[in-house]
Formats: structure tokens, C-alpha cells, sequence
């Protein structure tokens, strides 16, 4: 069976105004070696008043600007784009040019609509963001690729492969559908060394326009892969700053741990708590199908440090807590239990969102209650009115911070819950909440979410995992 690499270069890989996109070429040129490649592209970034930014925040500022009756201005995306253009050779170089033009009237249009109706939402907001960002990028990407002659070809929204539901502005993907509209991408494949696509966006079957949520180029990737498992042998390759290691690196400044491999569950909660592996989604969405492919997190700047994500994993002769994350802004939900099944099977099928742990319930005056720790606080105040609809006397708190271990095998260490919340304490943290569960080797910390407490949080305790023994 042939191989097939879907890989996914997010905006950080491909730098300001497109710094990194020759190493992009190199890491593309490499993989197409024994394998076909899908190269899913997010957004890039651009630099403004001096700092690093994504072109998606600069096309959301200048939506809402619209919307508030404020001219927008598409100046800072054509200057991004036209560095970027730099890179593609005087034979592609008036095509490609042309692509831009073209994708950036329809983002004018888009903001246009936007003026006048005086709202930034659903499709006019999609539009822009695709011919603006991801779309637009894997297009150019294109050009770059046949300028470099590697033989390539991109998907145009006319023959999107992915298919969603309803829901515009947070979509969900649809396997059956998206199947149904999988053969021109399959032909494109075949007749290509590499195709290029853009993450995060989606469309229905009625043709409109949807978008992921903000990180949706990963879960673009893993259903890609979903998609073409059974006709390729299919691996999904995430291309970033670095492979993973034990902590956020931008909390942990030494002491790092470098991790070899995780489980689709292991990957999951870290992604759920806080650390930029990829989508916690993403991994959802496969394990949901049933289909068992190996994931690679690869250092794009020194390819042979890599992280392997996989269901079952091989023998593991690490410490058993592989990463220590942290996730602010989170908010607990507290609703009576025999209220709770109605609220999850809600949050299941109607809003099809995850993003959130049962903690352990309570008992007061006789009732019991259950507690919901919402990893979004964000989501929580969007949708007050959707929860309380399910207990009126339920209760919400914000400003709610969480710590948590990563390791299925976590059970195998001596004393981590008493050692972890020791040195919480001795960080002068007070804790809110703590919730030890064997079954799911899983240890969650609530503390407030002020100032910096996650941080002194995290590097407390991840400067103790390598002083506590396990089996």
C-alpha cells in the first residue's frame, strides 16, 4: 500500500511573512521521498508594530472594525502576502500574483457585507478568514512548490473535502458526507507528488463556508487522515517549533525532559490542559472512527527529534508522568446530579463539545451535587443561558485555574498526590480542589486563577517528578 503523509505546517512554521518557508520546502522535499504528502496550512503570520501576529487576528480586527462602522484596511494582509510572493519564481510568479488579487477581492466583498450589516458572524466572518489566511496560503504554497519542482496541485473550495454541519462559526466534521465528496481530492492526490489544503475551514453540504475553532488546521490533518486511512498507509506528520517535552518551555526554563512517545489519551488531556501539542479534538475525532494511525510531532528546525503519538504504545521505561500543564480562565459548574446526565448528553449531541472533566460530587443538606470543570471559561459566559436551562439553582464559578499530571501509568509512582499538593503549598498556593482518580490515573488541582499561579503552579511541580520514586 502506498504511503501518505498528511502534514501540518501551522502558522508558526511558516514564521513572519513567510521567514520559514524554505525550511517548509526542505521538510516537504523530504517526506515526498517514500510517500505522497497532504500539506494542511494554517494561516501565516505577519509582523506588526513590531511583534509577531497572525493574520487571522489581523482580519478579525479589521471584521470588527467594519462592523462598528470603522473602515478596515487590508493593507498589512497584501504586504504580508507580497513578501511572501517573493518566493515564487518569474515562471509561476504572475499566476500566483493574480491568486492573491483574486482571493482578496473576495475578502473585500466579505468586509463589504460587513459594513453594511453592521455584524461580523457566520459566513461573511469564514470567508474572510479563508481567502484571507488558510485558503489563500495553500494556494501561494502551491506556486512555491512548483517553483521549487516539486509536482503539486491545491484544492479549490469549489472541491472541498471536507464537510461539516450547520454550526458556522465552531463546525463539526461529518465522516459519511465528507466520504461522499472525497474523489476529486483522490484524484488530485494520485496524479501529485504533494497537495496543498488549508486547515481550520470546512464547508456544508449546502456548500456554505464553516469554520473550526481557533487550532482547527489540526483537526483538519486528522481528518484528512480519517478520510484516506483505508486507501493509503497514512500517518498525520504535525510540523513545529519543537517535538514535546515535559512542560510549556515558555513556563520551564530548564530541566526539560524530552517525551518519545504518548498515547492518543495521553495526547488528549495534555492538549485539554493547556499544552500546544495538538488539537485535543483532533485526537477525538480519530479515536471516534476507529482508526489507529500513527502521529508524529516533529522539531522542524532538527527533524530527527520527534515525538510519536500512537494507541498503544510500546513498552515505556520512562518516568510514568511524562508532562506537567496548566490551563487558565476555567470555571466550574456546579448542578444537582440527577440533573447532570440531561446537561452531558446535550453537550454531546447537540452542542458536540468536550472540552471539559466530571470532578469527584458532593454531598450537602442531603442532595447530591455534581461539579463540571469547564477548560473555557469563554465558552461557559457564551453559554449561561444554554447551562442553567438544565437546573436553575445551579451554580457557576469563574476565575478557576487548573494543574494536572500527564501519565495512563501514573498509578506507578509513590506518594504524587501527596508530594504534588505538598509543594503547591509550599509555593504559598492554596488549593481548591483536588481530584485523585486511579481509574483514569489522573490527579487534577484547582487553585484561583490570579496573577501568576499556574506558573509558580507547574514549576513546583514539575521540579519535584524527578526526585519521586515509582515502580
Amino acid at each position: 500500500m502506498t504511503k501518505l503523509v498528511v502534514a501540518k505546517f501551522g502558522g508558526s512554521a511558516i514564521g513572519p511573512d513567510g521567514i520559514s518557508i524554505p525550511k517548509i520546502i526542505q521538510r516537504i522535499t523530504n517526506l515526498k521521498k517514500d510517500a505522497k504528502v497532504i500539506a494542511v496550512f494554517s494561516a501565516p503570520l505577519t509582523i506588526d508594530n513590531g511583534k509577531k501576529r497572525s493574520l487571522t487576528d489581523v482580519i478579525l480586527e479589521q471584521g470588527e472594525n467594519a462592523a462598528n462602522g470603522t473602515a478596515p484596511s487590508l493593507e498589512i494582509i497584501k504586504s504580508t502576502y507580497q513578501k511572501i510572493l517573493e518566493l515564487v519564481n518569474s515562471e509561476n510568479k504572475e499566476r500566483c500574483r493574480n491568486i492573491i488579487d483574486l482571493n482578496l477581492e473576495k475578502v473585500r466583498k466579505a468586509l463589504d457585507e460587513t459594513t453594511e450589516n453592521k455584524e461580523f458572524v457566520d459566513e461573511v466572518r469564514s470567508r474572510a478568514l479563508a481567502f484571507s489566511g488558510e485558503i489563500l496560503m495553500s494556494h501561494v504554497m502551491n506556486y512555491i512548490l512548483r517553483s521549487n519542482n516539486i509536482k503539486s496541485e491545491s484544492i479549490d473550495f469549489e472541491d472541498w473535502p471536507i464537510i461539516t454541519d450547520n454550526n458556522i462559526e465552531s463546525t463539526n466534521f461529518l465522516t459519511s458526507e465528507s466520504r461522499a465528496k472525497i474523489e476529486k481530492t483522490e484524484k488530485i492526490v494520485e496524479q501529485n507528488e504533494v497537495v496543498t489544503i488549508g486547515g481550520f475551514i470546512g464547508k456544508t453540504t449546502d456548500n456554505v463556508m464553516t469554520t473550526y475553532e481557533r487550532g482547527g488546521s489540526d483537526r483538519t490533518a486528522a481528518d484528512l487522515g480519517i478520510l484516506f486511512h483505508k486507501k493509503y498507509e497514512t500517518s498525520i506528520d504535525f510540523e513545529k517549533d519543537s517535538a514535546v517535552v515535559s512542560a510549556d518551555p515558555k513556563i520551564i526554563e530548564s530541566g526539560l525532559r524530552e517525551v518519545h512517545q504518548l498515547s492518543y489519551n495521553e495526547a488528549r488531556l495534555a492538549g485539554m490542559f493547556g499544552m500546544k501539542i495538538l488539537d485535543p479534538i483532533a485526537i477525538k475525532e480519530i479515536v471516534e472512527n476507529g482508526v489507529d494511525m500513527s502521529i508524529t510531532v516533529t522539531n522542524m528546525k532538527n527533524p530527527d527529534k520527534i515525538t510519536i503519538i500512537k494507541r498503544t504504545l510500546d513498552e515505556q521505561k520512562g518516568h510514568p508522568i511524562k508532562i506537567v500543564t496548566g490551563k487558565e480562565n476555567c470555571a466550574i459548574f456546579r448542578i444537582e446530579t440527577a440533573s447532570i446526565q440531561r446537561l452531558l448528553t446535550s453537550l454531546d449531541k447537540d452542542k458536540r463539545y468536550s472540552e471539559f472533566i466530571i470532578l469527584s460530587p458532593f454531598t450537602k443538606d442531603g442532595m447530591e451535587f455534581s461539579r463540571i470543570l469547564f477548560l473555557d471559561g469563554d465558552y461557559v459566559k457564551r453559554n449561561e443561558k444554554y447551562l442553567l436551562g438544565f437546573d436553575s439553582l445551579a451554580t457557576i464559578t469563574y476565575n478557576r485555574g487548573v494543574i494536572t499530571l500527564i501519565g495512563d501509568e501514573m498509578w506507578r509512582v509513590q506518594q504524587v498526590a501527596s508530594r504534588t499538593s505538598a509543594k503547591i503549598g509550599e509555593a504559598g498556593l492554596n488549593i481548591l480542589n483536588m481530584d485523585a482518580q486511579e481509574e483514569t490515573s489522573r490527579i487534577v488541582i484547582v487553585v484561583e486563577d490570579t496573577k501568576d499561579n499556574i506558573r509558580k503552579a507547574i514549576s513546583a511541580i514539575h521540579q519535584e517528578i524527578s526526585k519521586i520514586n515509582f515502580i
